[in-house]
């Protein structure tokens, strides 16, 4: 096993690493900015080393430093965690090549993944469903196009190939509209992008988004441990994740987590990570993989009763994976809350000293955070400061304990989004399940996209 580990994160996901080490026996370094010196983790950790000032590029993110840590300390890998440096290619390069482990996958792996066309690409390879769309740039055959676009079926959506953040993008519902629209589209693209080329899509009216975890170990064996529903949502950010996802039956589970298990041999996969879909129609589209820890793979753990953590950790090590998919049993249904240190109207995010602190209890509730009564939140990093879960035989059980757990969770001194979350608890849509990716922005009164 690993001797020791630096953690080159910080919050909550840091303690959640420094536990699962400790249970395996492993040493932890806690690396931290100057104003996280009293975070829970670098507390409780083996040693600390501060590795500079709070702006995330002097500490988090400085590369060189991670590395001196290690070495100072003489580490034996490194875990990222989510966030920061977790998807950074050249990070998990410069890791390995220093001589350490990286507890991820293989900085080719993760640049394969991290770019949307190869990406792809090689999930169409191994079988996995995508979106369905031109396959390349439109060109000016407008006959093709509209052939194109009549086998995708409409609606369509046509994208600039170097846009984003939601520009350069038209939804075509009309076969009519379509020649109009593409050539607008283009110019529009050459003016903002410098670049005309687009391409086609299927759009999708009110998807859901539904993810696979996985588990690799790079020799040959992966795992998909179920599946989250992750389509509670605010300006593409996580609020509330579920699992199993309500209305996937076992026989879509099975179709959709073996071509994910398949996907993870063929690109030599290894570690722990997880599938990105949009889902409408009993149809997966693939999007993007994460090729590292999520923020919500504690629901998985709960249903599953697999600490990903440890695996993690484990495959890092070399061993192979130590259990198979049949020994995986998803049982019972759990649920997270994001708990952020935010105005739960505004969403403007509120640092400060945390005045007052209790966190909820009882049977099946698990409370995962770094924060304590007299902690000062600083305003330099991700406003979340907890993750709240619950587990139930049931998904009405796991809510009702939901409900239950945020009517005791104190947090005094700042504002949090707990009013928020115990509105979506309460509210009857969600109650149902399978509400789609743009409820909770309509629910706000965002008016969605």
């Amino acid at each position: 096993m690993l001797d020791k580990v630096v953690i080159a994160n910080r919050g909550e996901i840091a303690l959640r690493i420094l536990r699962a080490c400790k249970e395996l026996g492993i040493k932890t370094v806690a690396v931290h900015s100057t104003v996280d010196r009293n975070l829970k983790h670098v507390l409780l950790a083996d040693e600390s080393i501060c590795i500079g000032k709070a702006p995330a590029t002097d500490s988090y993110l400085n590369i060189p430093r991670i590395i001196s840590a290690a070495e100072i300390t003489d580490a034996a890998a490194i875990h990222p965690g989510y966030g920061f440096l977790a998807e950074n290619a050249d990070f998990a390069e410069q890791v390995e090549n220093s001589g350490f482990i990286f507890v991820g996958p293989t900085a080719d792996v993760i640049r394969l993944m991290g770019d949307k066309v190869s990406a792809i690409a090689a999930m169409k390879k191994a079988g996995v469903p995508c979106v369905p769309g031109s396959d390349g740039p439109l060109d000016d055959d407008d006959q093709q196009n509209m052939r194109i676009a009549k086998k995708i079926g409409y609606p369509v959506i046509i994208k600039a190939a170097g846009g984003g953040g939601g520009r350069g993008m038209r939804v075509v519902r009309k076969e009519d509209e379509l020649l109009s629209a593409i050539s607008m589209t283009q110019a529009e693209a050459g003016a903002a992008f410098g670049n005309p080329v687009v391409y086609m899509e299927k759009f999708l009216e009110n998807p859901r988004h539904i993810e696979i975890q996985v588990l690799a170990d790079g020799q040959g064996n992966a795992v998909y441990l179920g599946e989250r529903d992750c389509s509670m949502q605010r300006r593409h950010q996580k609020v509330v994740e579920e699992a199993p996802a309500p209305g996937i039956t076992p026989e879509l589970r099975k179709f959709i987590g073996e071509r994910c298990s398949k996907a993870c041999i063929e690109i030599g996969y290894r570690g722990a990570g997880t599938f990105e879909f949009l889902y409408e129609n009993n149809e997966f589209y693939f999007i993007e993989m994460n090729t590292r820890i999520q923020v919500e793979h504690p629901v998985t753990e709960m249903i599953t009763g697999v600490d990903l953590i440890k695996e993690q950790l484990r495959v890092a090590a070399g061993r192979p994976l130590s259990f198979s998919q049949e020994d995986v049993v998803i049982r019972g249904h759990s649920v997270e809350c994001r708990i952020n240190a935010e105005d739960p109207a505004t969403f403007v995010p509120s640092p400060g000293t945390i005045t007052r602190f209790h966190p909820p209890g009882g049977l099946g509730v698990r409370w995962d955070s770094h924060v304590y009564a007299d902690y000062r939140v600083p305003p330099n990093y991700d406003s979340m400061i907890g993750k709240l879960i619950t587990y139930g035989e049931t998904r009405e059980v796991a809510i009702a304990r939901m409900r239950n757990a945020l009517s005791e969770l104190i947090i005094e001194g700042i504002k949090t989004n707990v009013p928020l979350q115990k509105d979506i608890m309460a509210d009857e849509n969600f109650q149902q399940g399978g509400t789609n990716i743009h409820y909770l922005e309509k629910k706000l009164g965002m008016g969605g996209h």
